[in-house]
């Protein structure tokens, strides 16, 4: 005998939570730990422009996610949605990459040394402090943003739109935050890779 009763939704938040831990220690490790940079047989030096079309890309999604649900037009909503999380992935991997064959670029460094001289100290001027202000909100809140994200995604997938739409009005500013910082990141850092 067949009840149509709907299935229940498989709940992915330990899956989430590890996701969410395991992902900034990574990139922590990656950045802050030992610096054996590893070459992986191609040049890796082009893809802080392409995260910065990644994160141009998904920004673009974010804003139309939020007219695509303001219109009525969930579909389109979801698969926006969907595009921007593949997005942000692959920039994720990509990032990855990129710090474990570079070395990390300092804002100001005009001889490509590494290191700041007081001379390229002042030379970047009050810029440097604007820059570093930028990076460190953007980098905050990257780290914060993949369970909000992953949770809203849950929620929506669950079908419990109403805590879907609360916690997505916290997760949507914040992810087009990290979005747009991280091209702006690039703008101002670009002249010294």
């Amino acid at each position: 005998m067949s009840t149509n009763l709907p299935l229940p939704k498989k709940n992915y938040t330990k899956a989430i939570i590890i996701v969410s831990i395991a992902i900034p220690a990574a990139v922590a490790f990656l950045i802050l730990g030992p610096q054996a940079k590893i070459d992986l047989g191609f040049n890796t030096h082009s893809l802080p422009l392409f995260h910065a079309i990644l994160n141009s890309s998904t920004a673009i999604l974010l804003l139309a996610s939020l007219y695509f649900i303001r219109h009525g037009q969930v579909k389109a909503h979801r698969r926006a949605n969907w595009i921007a999380v593949i997005l942000s992935t692959i920039f994720l991997v990509s990032y990855v990459i990129y710090h474990a064959t570079n070395p990390s670029t300092r804002f100001g460094d005009l001889n490509h040394d590494g290191r700041l001289s007081d001379a390229e100290k002042q030379q970047a001027g009050a810029l440097r402090y604007v820059y570093y202000f930028i990076l460190s909100t953007h980098i905050l809140l990257s780290g914060i943003i993949v369970p909000f994200v992953l949770f809203t995604m849950q929620r929506a997938y669950q079908e419990r739109f109403d805590k879907h739409r609360r916690l997505a009005r916290i997760t949507w500013p914040m992810w087009l935050y990290v979005a747009v910082t991280g091209v702006v990141v690039y703008v101002m850092v670009s002249p010294y890779y």
